[in-house]
């Protein structure tokens, strides 16, 4: 009998283990970046950063979430959940704000479900939604990644860098023309997979449904690099924005592991081999992941209005 409350009390417990993990590791690695080299200069350079840049950048970073909430409710409505932008919206930014504060890997993608699946009685279609809406960003990333590192690499980026991410956006390509296939096969898998693939089945038969929310997403990783694009012109840098559209995102991929809290730590050693490659002082390119981090919190922290202003919808009977 006292099993099932053993079992309740011992997942929190897990959850704000992982959380302080992945929040204790990307802190040290920051602390050894600073150490290495030398926290003085690196404080010096983030101290030059122009608030009205700053500013901008996290206006632009609000505007990309707004357009991820658009890029959820077109998700949402290829499973015929119909509701009204704002609706998505909010729910982005309940999301958001989630993710700084509650434990687990993915806090904000289940408020969002939990919100729009209340809110429509439709508790599979809203856990789709949010998963696809995931996997398509994830798919941007790879494709956007892949052909900057083609067509952009002028800095240049060493091969053992590049192959890697036209590698992983291959891969990622082959599995979205191989979706229709994957979804006949799903009936064949073990029990696990079957139940997973079966949650996101339809849009696997109708991988083309899901091209206008990639194209979302590439604009997205763009109108990111193209902030820290901005946010390096604040801190006096001069650079191209070519090599942001070639370094950002390849960047993002490895800070999309689920490793740290916000990628903290791996995106700015990630600068510090992309941007050191094309010629950025080493202290230049960790101020600019630091920068870039505390964007990413700025705009997270915006998130508290919907999440004061949004009543939870009550679970339909």
């Amino acid at each position: 009998m006292n099993q099932p409350a053993s079992t309740e009390q011992a997942e929190p417990a897990h959850r704000y283990r992982a959380f302080a993990i992945r929040a204790g590791l990307g802190v040290a690695v920051v602390a050894v970046l600073l150490w290495r080299y030398n926290a003085r200069p690196i404080f010096r350079i983030l101290s030059r950063e122009r608030p009205a840049y700053f500013v901008a950048v996290v206006a632009l970073y609000v505007a990309g979430q707004a357009m991820c909430a658009y890029r959820w409710q077109l998700l949402a409505a290829l499973l015929k959940v119909h509701g009204r932008y704002r609706e998505f919206l909010s729910y982005t930014f309940v999301g958001m704000f989630t993710n700084l504060f509650v434990p687990g890997l993915l806090a904000g993608d289940a408020a969002r479900s939990v919100y729009l699946g209340r809110r429509y009685g439709r508790m599979g279609e809203a856990i789709a939604s949010v998963v696809a809406d995931r996997a398509v960003g994830l798919i941007g990333l790879f494709w956007l990644a892949a052909f900057s590192a083609i067509f952009l690499n002028f800095a240049p980026i060493p091969s053992s860098v590049i192959t890697p991410t036209i590698a992983v956006g291959a891969i990622a390509f082959a599995g979205f023309l191989a979706a229709p296939l994957v979804a006949r096969l799903i009936h064949l898998m073990p029990r696990p997979v079957r139940r997973a693939g079966g949650i996101v089945a339809p849009y696997l038969h109708h991988p083309a449904g899901l091209i206008p929310a990639i194209a979302l997403s590439i604009i997205l990783q763009i109108t990111l690099a193209f902030g820290q694009y901005i946010l390096a012109a604040g801190l006096g840098l001069t650079a191209p924005l070519s090599l942001f559209i070639l370094c950002v995102p390849i960047a993002n991929v490895f800070a999309s592991l689920p490793l740290t809290l916000n990628g903290l730590g791996i995106r700015e050693s990630a600068y510090l081999l992309l941007f050191g490659m094309a010629g950025m002082r080493k202290e230049d390119a960790i101020a600019l992941g630091l920068l870039w981090f505390a964007i990413t919190m700025a705009g997270g922290l915006t998130g508290s209005i919907a999440f004061v202003t949004t009543p939870a919808p009550v679970a339909q009977s």
